[in-house]
């Protein structure tokens, strides 16, 4: 494993794109790592529905970045005190969903920080019943990254203010607010130390078996073409929005292990003639695939049955069975 620096940017859409292109573009015969920190913004996942996670007049009045990533999951409010870890790679065929290869390495070092960190649920890091940190998955073509945020010392009113809480989500949980479940990693140290010596002590850690930690120097082509990414996706106005049809059927439902679905259908005349899907659900596939096939269906429960049977639910939303799915629909 290699890693590659950031060279200390702050521009989520920079990070975000650095990102994609190590995946698609960097040769496959290396493992990479990468860390960034993000000025203050909120990054939706990629099967959310943005307008709905975001309060958009916090966001407006704190001049947020507000950026969609390429991983499901959740939408989660970054700024100068939080840590983001990517490991990059190929995809193995059995690495997708297991978030605890990734989070092992993370865990190891908080711990020998003091922090009693462990892996709870389906992503996230815990110390006692507060989370620290919230992970997610991408995979095409044979690679696959897997990313998570530390919080160090983040803005925790902020994190509370610019998101809006899914009440579906929370709806199993005992704890009764975002602000009473996240936690700093700072409040469980016992000497202070700054964001900087803590990212140097994780990678640190991750490499603690090599003498030197071996890096992989992106050119200034590559530098152009992550700029060019930015541009195009992470800048995009259609890809950190996108679109949010007209529905006159929708279902939202947490199914446990896979995550929160939101379907929402146009259904005429008794036929589906648009359909879009959102959640903070992984999968390898695009959800966008199973929404347009929803297209020119007859919405009833036989028809329902036949298309979906032959689908690869797993494969688009994680572990869900055919009969949740269809219960959703």
């Amino acid at each position: 494993m290699r890693f590659i620096s950031n060279n200390n940017i702050t521009d989520p859409t920079l990070n975000l794109a650095l990102e994609e292109y190590i995946l698609r573009s960097l040769p496959d015969n290396d493992d990479y790592l990468l860390f960034y920190i993000n000025e203050p913004s909120i990054i939706i996942g990629k099967n959310q529905n943005t307008v709905e996670e975001v309060n958009a007049e916090y966001v407006e009045a704190n001049k947020l970045h507000v950026v969609r990533r390429l991983s499901g999951g959740g939408a989660v409010y970054h700024d100068l005190g939080n840590l983001n870890f990517s490991f990059i790679m190929k995809d193995d065929g059995q690495s997708f969903h297991n978030f605890k290869k990734f989070t092992e390495p993370v865990v190891r070092a908080l711990r020998k920080l003091g922090v009693e960190a462990e892996m709870t649920g389906r992503n996230d890091l815990q110390v006692g019943e507060r989370k620290i940190s919230g992970n997610a998955q991408f995979s095409t073509k044979g690679k696959m990254f897997s990313h998570g945020t530390l919080l160090f010392d983040s803005e925790i009113e902020n994190v509370v203010s610019a998101l809006k809480a899914n009440a579906e989500k929370y709806v199993s949980k005992s704890t009764k607010s975002i602000r009473s479940r996240v936690a700093n990693i700072t409040e469980f140290l016992s000497e202070p130390i700054t964001i900087e010596q803590f990212r140097q002590h994780i990678l640190a850690s991750i490499f603690e078996d090599q003498s030197e930690i071996p890096f992989y120097e992106l050119t200034e082509q590559d530098w152009a073409n992550v700029q060019k990414l930015a541009d195009e996706r992470y800048r995009s106005w259609e890809w950190n929005y996108g679109r949010s049809p007209a529905f006159n059927m929708r279902q939202t439902k947490r199914i446990e292990g896979a995550g929160t679905f939101d379907v929402r259908l146009q259904v005429e005349e008794g036929v589906i003639v648009d359909a879009v899907i959102f959640g903070d659900f992984f999968g390898r596939g695009d959800s966008s695939e199973i929404a347009r096939r929803l297209v020119g269906t007859r919405y009833d429960a036989a028809a329902l049955k036949e298309l979906v049977s032959g689908i690869d639910l797993p494969y688009y939303f994680g572990p869900v069975t055919q009969e949740q799915w269809l219960e959703l629909l």
